[in-house]
């Protein structure tokens, strides 16, 4: 019913004090509506006048007030506080995605990262607004009034003392089933997320290759599943509310005739009788309440359990070296490195690579042959496997070392853009550039034809559903960012002109080829013309390095690059 989970939350035990002291004042002014109603209408079946009964009459609005306030002050702290808690819960799953890097969005799936952070989230902050209001008014309500039921007729008590029971098992029973169903759901939730944002994400390839009608199907496949296992799982959770509403309006029913017969018999006055009456429906109450929300429940449960999985994963620990300033002289040697997915066949395989200096390292292959792999670990978002890994004569287990890192930039095929200005964007990570450096980084990469068609130049507002940009104008916004920082010495490039037309492409590539200058370069690309500006070429194929060298040298070899050129070339 209630996840454990939530007992280690901040504040729980605050809360939930506060939730079970509103339900205790709840069930008092339950208790006081009954009776003050019940007396009000006795008093009137006996003949008293009705001037005598503004006084129960008013009583009885009073309860029903103070009720409906600990309702209003019982969402309002739930909202605030699952709010709180949703936000804390966000923060921590970016920031361990952040930490992981692109491993554990490839161990999880990028959709349902991305649907877990979004649609996830939420139903954890509808999870915690229904339980915990739940448990609390199923944990006080019922026993007050079953005492006070008790109180006035304890056969009526005692049978609604045991029929409780049984109502509970019953729905301990569907709870199980519906369960079930609602965890084959998630699953099926979470492979359709995956399916259709990788089908997303690769479109463009798909049409390509004429494969998007298939994938088209696959995907209406999978949404097919998804929409039979959600039905599924409606028809059991509303069996169940079904089940639970008959048997409860039943039981009501049950004493509302023995109470008839009892009070024609003498056996019970009209006060007590009414009161009963009147209490047996607020006692089933909470229980057909949390029935109703149960499916909405299981939801956040599921999101809340399969995000707890994602924030109890350990990064591997990583002995932090200081490693000097990359200089001219600098030297980096990799050997006999090795880096697979987790539960997948090894992405690369003994590779072995050098870099001396400012220099241009292109990395060439088919897709799927690993180069974005090899840029994510030279930047540390991947630890490999194994590997033995020396940067100026220093040895390091892996990239993820903040010397390492504070001396890279990092430009993706498709760079983020923030909901910002156009200048912020540029000054993203130097926000204390000065005009006339934003200025120059704004002409060298060419960006001074976007700023002269904005209506605020570079004052306004771009990205995340302001005012849209092509991925070369996007793409041009990264160079400018790295033009600005002149300290960092080491780019890596990971496909930053794949989705670009070619006349796009070779006029960026005048752009970028002078902000390479005095840097180590490592630019992975399945671009043959890029080799051409490469002052050393590492060929890759299944994840292994097969030739290596400066394009001169390729080409007389007649090997592996040589034929990688035909293969593309003839695609």
């Amino acid at each position: 019913m209630i996840d454990k989970k939530l007992m280690s939350f901040p504040g729980i035990r605050r809360i939930l004090t506060i939730l079970f002291g509103l339900a205790f004042v709840q069930a008092a002014s339950i208790l006081g509506q009954a009776c003050f109603l019940a007396k009000a209408i006795t008093d009137l079946w006996e003949g008293r006048p009705l001037a005598e009964q503004w006084s129960w009459i008013l009583a009885f609005v009073g309860c029903y007030l103070l009720r409906h306030f600990c309702l209003l002050v019982r969402t309002r702290i739930l909202d605030h506080y699952a709010q709180q808690q949703a936000q804390r819960l966000r923060q921590k799953l970016l920031a361990k995605v952040f930490e992981q890097g692109p491993q554990i969005v490839q161990d999880q799936g990028t959709g349902n990262v991305t649907t877990m952070a979004l649609e996830g989230i939420d139903q954890v902050e509808n999870y915690l607004q229904l339980i915990l209001a739940k448990v609390a008014t199923m944990t006080v309500v019922p026993w007050v009034l079953l005492a006070a039921i008790w109180l006035f007729d304890w056969k009526s008590g005692a049978f609604l003392l045991v029929i409780y029971p049984l109502i509970i098992v019953f729905m301990i029973v569907l709870g199980y089933a519906a369960q079930a169903k609602a965890d084959h759901q998630y699953h099926t939730y979470q492979l359709l997320s995956n399916h259709f944002v990788d089908s997303l994400r690769g479109i463009d390839t798909l049409r390509y290759l004429g494969l998007s009608r298939r994938y088209a199907r696959s995907i209406f496949k999978t949404s097919e599943r998804f929409r039979k296992a959600t039905m599924s799982t409606l028809r059991v959770a509303i069996l169940s509310t079904f089940a639970l509403d008959f048997f409860t309006t039943l039981s009501i029913a049950v004493v509302a005739v023995i109470l008839g017969i009892r009070l024609i018999n003498g056996a019970i006055l009209l006060f007590p009788a009414l009161t009963i009456l009147i209490l047996s429906p607020e006692y089933f109450l909470p229980i057909r309440d949390f029935s109703n929300d149960y499916h909405a429940t299981l939801n956040g449960k599921n999101a809340l359990t399969a995000i707890e999985r994602i924030l109890a994963v350990e990064k591997p620990p990583v002995k932090v070296v200081e490693l000097p300033t990359w200089q001219a002289d600098s030297h980096l040697t990799i050997k006999q490195l090795d880096f697979a997915y987790s539960k997948q066949k090894p992405t690369l395989k003994q590779l072995a690579l050098t870099a001396t200096g400012f220099q241009k390292i292109g990395i060439i292959g088919l897709s799927g042959s690993g180069k974005s792999t090899l840029i994510n670990l030279l930047g540390g978002f991947l630890n490999p496997d194994q590997a033995q890994i020396k940067i100026a004569d220093q040895t390091v287990a892996s990239f993820n070392q903040p010397a390492w890192q504070r001396q890279l930039i990092y430009i993706p095929q498709n760079p983020y853009i923030f909901r910002a200005t156009l200048r912020e964007n540029i000054t993203f990570y130097q926000p204390q550039a000065s005009a006339a450096a934003v200025e120059e980084a704004v002409k060298v990469v060419g960006l001074e034809r976007l700023a002269s068609e904005l209506p605020q130049g570079l004052e306004t507002q771009i990205g995340e559903g302001a005012r849209g940009l092509s991925g070369g104008q996007a793409q041009r916004i990264a160079l400018a960012r790295a033009f600005l920082d002149q300290q960092r010495r080491i780019l890596l490039f990971d496909e930053p002109t794949a989705h670009l037309d070619i006349e796009t492409e070779v006029e960026l590539k005048e752009r970028m080829l002078p902000l390479m200058e005095n840097h180590l370069v490592f630019f992975a690309t399945h671009r043959l013309h890029w080799m051409q500006e490469m002052d050393q070429i590492v060929v890759l194929d299944h994840g292994q390095v097969v030739e290596q060298g400066t394009l001169a040298q390729l080409q007389q070899n007649q090997g592996a690059f040589s034929q990688l050129s035909r293969s593309l070339r003839s695609v």
